[in-house]
């Protein structure tokens, strides 16, 4: 006897100690609440240093769980509930709160049933509420992150035989259901044919494995899509059941879409699916390589009239224009041939064995396929037609620079003798001012890249209101020198580097030359330099390899590195700008968008690309002073820009009045001929490190960048 009351008295009291335990006894009819000694020491306080009083509890329970504890032993009371089980926060003695477990009920009731007294105890669950806080964290991170991928979640039950499916899942496979739980048999019923049964093989995991086994594979959905799809699976132990499968699935179609496109997309326009230019020339010396196919004829074919119909008709024309030209020449040209589109109206073609009839019937029904071409309901009386250049390659030592710049001399011949026509090159066959025709101004950039007949020249970029040295940003501009020692502007020889395919050559040319010569300054912050870039740099691939080695190399922090792209360029390769930009702010290269307003597309653009600057077209800019429509442009896009945390830059600021002006609008930065003319880069940089002011600003002369 003397054990049980060891047991019922400090057996118990030590047994609540250890275990973290707080008692309570509440006899409802005297009122009196008692709590143990381990009740008041949870919450921090010494036996007898709290009062037991009935409501003591309720004063140390947090506000919001009140109502609860509360309510939960209401209903015991009432007989709703068997017991009182409830979650609550107490205040503990140093003020933070003390999650603990309730739980209790009726130890003693009346003659009719009525309880007379209840008892219970408290646990603390404060580390077990924080380990919930902390994985619900954890699990809304993993939601979050699932979300954002596009992810779905299943599993499926070997023994059962059930599987389950999350909504993104069902989503995926466009499966309409509120349930989680599908038929085991259903996922394969979705699976292609051609993939069913390695994909099949690929979701057998063996029980007890611990790999992740990632495939591939295609569905076809009920409404007849067939998707692409990436699963990872791995099976999960289960204790006492056979285990689960586990997977995610993601549609990756797209990518899938993306990945098999760029192939096709790295050797043909994307307009009309003719070879590009690089496949195009790669092709073609390959074709000159092998004797068997020469004679080879090369064909040069310029669209007459097209930018006529691109301004009348408008872009959706001029596009289908193009498409139905280019279906039309592949209609003429027999299964040996190839067909470029060389950039813009432009295309070229070879064929093989080709001798002077060839080339004529050939040239007749290319003619007549540009006459034909299908230009829409919207083009009524309009009609194409087209300049074609012949040249003939017989010898296997010939270029393919070579062999295409005597198809555009024959070309050139052919406008200059009406359009509409075909010529077959000779050595007479030259157009352009002092017989510099464009193929040969094409080759004499070529040399002066490597001859140094090629000048960098730049341009300052000035903060408005202030000197050039508080910024010491430039411009960097090229000028060809020729060989008579004349001066030859970017107007001149852009168009025909484009067009020869040279525009990428020599962008990187000058990237790399400014890089090399001025790198230490731009490195001790003497000055910032930045480059234009062309549409076809814009569309490189590996441009972003060779500009991070420049840089390197030349040890000039990206921070001072610039580039200008013009709404041209990027509409040419709307993707492949997208991606340039979001590298150049990788890099903290600095990105503007040029020529910004002359274009359709100008805000368009703006939204898209997380820009760092907008250079207003100068034709907005030059007669601001005297415009009111002017005036007002300017002031809408420098607004827009500004809260859109761009900078402004505005172009051909040529007098004073329109400085002033644009100093009025909140237009930060200026450029033009009122601020300073191009001179040689290497004249600017030596002024800017040797901390010396710029020569007087020749504002009284006044001209075009």
């Amino acid at each position: 006897m003397a054990d049980d009351n060891k047991r019922n008295g400090k057996f118990w009291a030590l047994a609540l100690d250890r275990a973290h335990l707080g008692l309570w006894d509440w006899n409802l009819s005297t009122g009196d609440c008692y709590y143990s000694p381990t009740w008041s020491k949870m919450l921090g306080y010494e036996p007898g240093e709290l009062a037991d009083t009935p409501d003591l509890w309720l004063k140390l329970t947090h506000p919001d769980d009140r109502q609860r504890a509360q309510e939960s032993g209401d209903r015991h009371i009432a007989g709703i509930a068997d017991s009182i089980e409830t979650e609550l926060r107490l205040r503990h003695k140093d003020g933070h709160w003390v999650w603990v477990l309730d739980r209790g009920g009726t130890v003693e009731r009346d003659a009719d049933g009525k309880p007379l007294r209840l008892m219970g105890v408290q646990t603390d669950i404060t580390r077990q509420k924080e380990a919930e806080a902390a994985l619900e964290q954890v699990n809304v991170r993993f939601r979050l992150a699932l979300a954002a991928s596009g992810t779905g979640i299943w599993h499926h039950d070997i023994g059962t035989r059930k599987s389950f499916w999350d909504a993104r899942t069902r989503e995926i496979f466009g499966l309409v259901a509120d349930r989680d739980e599908v038929s085991a048999e259903l996922w394969h019923t979705y699976l292609h044919p051609d993939d069913k049964e390695a994909t099949e093989r690929a979701h057998q995991i063996a029980p007890g494995s611990n790999d992740v086994v990632a495939s591939q594979y295609r569905i076809i959905r009920r409404d007849g899509q067939v998707r692409h799809l990436e699963t990872l699976v791995r099976f999960i132990a289960d204790v006492g059941s056979a285990g689960q499968v586990l997977g995610t699935v993601r549609d990756i179609t797209e990518e899938k879409m993306r990945a098999e496109g760029l192939a096709f997309a790295a050797r043909h326009d994307a307009l009309t699916g003719l070879l590009n230019r690089a496949a195009f020339d790669r092709l073609l010396a390959e074709n000159i390589a092998m004797a068997e196919r020469l004679p080879l004829a090369v064909f040069y074919v310029d669209l007459d009239y097209f930018k006529a119909l691109n301004d009348y008709a408008g872009h959706a024309a001029g596009d289908l224009a193009l498409k139905s030209v280019a279906a039309g020449i592949l209609a003429s040209l027999p299964a040996s041939a190839h067909a470029a589109r060389l950039g813009g109206d432009e295309f070229a073609l070879m064929v093989p064995n080709c001798n002077d009839a060839c080339a004529e019937r050939i040239a007749r029904a290319v003619l007549a396929a540009v006459r034909d071409a299908d230009l829409g309901s919207a083009v009524t009386s309009r009609r194409l037609a087209a300049s074609i250049g012949i040249a003939f390659v017989r010898d296997r030592n010939m270029s393919v620079a070579d062999a295409l710049a005597c198809a555009d001399d024959a070309c050139y011949a052919a406008k200059a003798g009406g359009r509409g026509r075909f010529a077959v090159f000779s050595p007479d066959t030259t157009s352009g001012a002092g017989g510099l025709n464009a193929a040969r101004l094409a080759a004499d950039l070529v040399d002066a890249m490597e001859d140094g007949r090629l000048k960098l020249y730049g341009q300052e970029i000035h903060r408005l209101g202030l000197p050039w040295e508080d910024s010491r940003h430039v411009e960097v501009l090229a000028r060809l020198e020729a060989r008579t020692g004349a001066m030859i502007p970017p107007g001149d020889f852009m168009p025909v580097a484009e067009r020869f395919g040279l525009a990428a050559r020599l962008d990187r040319w000058i990237i790399r030359t400014a890089l090399t010569r001025h790198g230490q300054a731009m490195r001790a912050g003497a000055i910032a330099l930045d480059f234009n870039l062309s549409a076809q740099t814009l569309s490189d691939p590996q441009l972003w390899d060779f500009v991070d080695e420049a840089i390197a190399a030349s040890g000039a922090p990206p921070s001072a590195v610039g580039f200008e792209i013009t709404e041209t360029a990027a509409v040419t390769n709307f993707d492949a700008a997208a991606e340039f930009v979001r590298k150049a702010r990788l890099r903290h290269c600095r990105v503007s968008l040029d020529d910004f307003g002359a274009g359709m597309s100008s805000f368009e653009y703006l939204r898209r690309f997380p820009i760092d600057a907008i250079k207003i077209d100068g034709s907005f800019v030059e007669h601001i002073a005297d415009s009111r429509f002017d005036r007002e442009i300017v002031s809408a896009i420098a607004g827009i820009a500004r809260s859109m945390g761009a900078a402004v830059v505005a172009e051909k600021v040529e007098e004073k009045n329109a400085l002033e002006i644009l100093m009025g609008m909140g237009v930060a930065y200026g450029q033009g001929y009122f601020l300073h003319r191009p001179e040689p880069l290497e004249a600017i940089v030596a002024r800017a490190a040797s901390g010396t002011m710029s020569p007087e600003r020749p504002h009284a002369r006044l001209g075009v960048k």
